[in-house]
């Protein structure tokens, strides 16, 4: 299964109600479900910089995820996300 190489590394995910959550990528079973250790959820506006929502252990349905990729830390450390302004994803809409 190709989320093995992504075990124990960062991950990010978009789910299917556009959320952004970013964690450790510790287990998943073969509906997809995940744990995510030391996760946190990035909630983008216009108005102000990215809002950092600490989730700590999380659990993500697979049938809710849209995106699972691997986080370039390097990258990502470097960003000042903080004052990123963007707008937020939009959920997926299934007609």
């Amino acid at each position: 299964m190709a989320l093995n190489e992504f075990k124990d590394k960062r991950v990010s995910v978009i789910t299917n109600d556009g959320r952004q959550i970013v964690g450790t990528l510790r287990g998943f079973d073969q509906t997809i479900n995940i744990v995510l250790e030391n996760a946190h959820e990035r909630l983008f506006s216009l108005d102000r910089g990215m809002v950092q929502n600490d989730l700590g252990l999380y659990l993500i349905r697979g049938d809710n995820i849209s995106l699972i990729g691997e986080l370039d830390t390097e990258k990502d450390e470097s960003r000042d996300l903080l004052n990123i302004k963007a707008e937020a994803i939009k959920p997926v809409r299934w007609e």
